[in-house]
């Protein structure tokens, strides 16, 4: 997934000749916390918050360009660059948006963390049992029994309680991807399991293969 798939293209912006009321005006239309500042050729030049407002409106300055902080201290991605870049980088320096550009510098977008969460939503209510067709698929000559199966024994493995194939079949049916992670004691874990998953299920069709 890209930046610019998740960003939000209906994104406001102000111009640094305009007034700091003016453009409290616009992000309270629009109920922006944030916004870039463009120059004529949409350009990105600074950016502002609410915050910035407030105080330039408590210290009597006039113009944006007063206000807004400039290019250099801007952290933003590009349009083509990987999701998951945003959300480090929204993680890393506490941002709540951040602007997108393109190939020439052009403000194409704006990412929010409301976005990011939004995304990272629709993926924890993903099904596991939509993962295991994945595996399946990839897992070349190996069956879905086969994969329950192998998925059992290393549930046992793993929690020392017994699980019949049909029973975990049952709960990937039932379950998400994010209860899952939740489950198994966090994402890492989770995929070690699948791991584990599909190695068992390749031996044990090796094996068979030799009988």
């Amino acid at each position: 997934m890209k930046v610019k798939e998740i960003m939000d293209k209906e994104f406001i912006a102000v111009s640094p000749d305009m007034s700091i009321v003016e453009a409290s005006i616009k992000m309270e239309s629009h109920k922006k916390f944030t916004t870039p500042v463009l120059d004529d050729k949409k350009r990105l030049i600074g950016w502002i918050t609410s915050l910035d407002v407030t105080r330039g409106l408590r210290d009597n300055h006039k113009k944006v360009s007063e206000i807004m902080h400039s290019k250099d201290d801007i952290v933003h991605v590009h349009e083509e660059d990987a999701a998951r870049l945003a959300v480090l980088a929204a993680s890393k320096h506490k941002v709540v948006s951040i602007p997108v550009l393109d190939n020439d510098d052009i403000v194409v977008g704006v990412i929010r963390t409301f976005d990011i969460v939004e995304t990272l939503s629709k993926l924890y209510e993903i099904k596991v049992s939509n993962i295991f067709e994945a595996m399946v698929h990839e897992l070349k000559g190996v069956t879905w029994e086969e994969l329950m199966e192998a998925s059992a024994i290393v549930t046992k493995r793993e929690t020392g309680k017994r699980v019949t194939a049909k029973d975990y079949e049952q709960r990937i049916k039932n379950s998400t991807f994010g209860e899952a992670i939740w489950a198994t004691g966090g994402l890492e874990k989770f995929f070690v399991g699948l791991i584990a998953i599909g190695e068992l299920v390749i031996a044990r069709k090796v094996a068979k293969a030799r009988k």
